[in-house]
């Protein structure tokens, strides 16, 4: 799936998912987990990865890289597990 592009869940409700960080190596395996996992269980969302600083601070994120689904910041500061990001694209946590 390319970076924007907008597609529905199973559910019918459109996924966001935004990565916040400048582009660091943590940031790019966060974003790879992100769209594995999305692969793997047909989710399909739209997806950014955000690296403007502004944007990251005013979104309240103190350390990177960080993941947001549906506006929510789920994780900052570590690279997210797949399962951690199934749980949360599920809708489960």
């Amino acid at each position: 799936m390319e970076p924007g592009a907008s597609h529905t869940d199973k559910g019918g409700r459109m996924k966001k998912i935004a990565v916040y960080g400048p582009g660091c190596m943590k940031c790019k395996k966060a974003e790879d987990n992100v769209r594995q996992v999305l692969a793997e269980t047909g989710v399909e969302a739209t997806l950014d990865h955000v690296t403007e600083m502004q944007a990251i601070v005013a979104a309240g994120v103190m350390s990177t890289p960080a993941v947001a689904i549906d506006g929510v910041i789920k994780l900052s500061g570590r690279v997210p597990t797949t399962a951690e990001l199934r749980q949360w694209i599920a809708g489960k946590a």
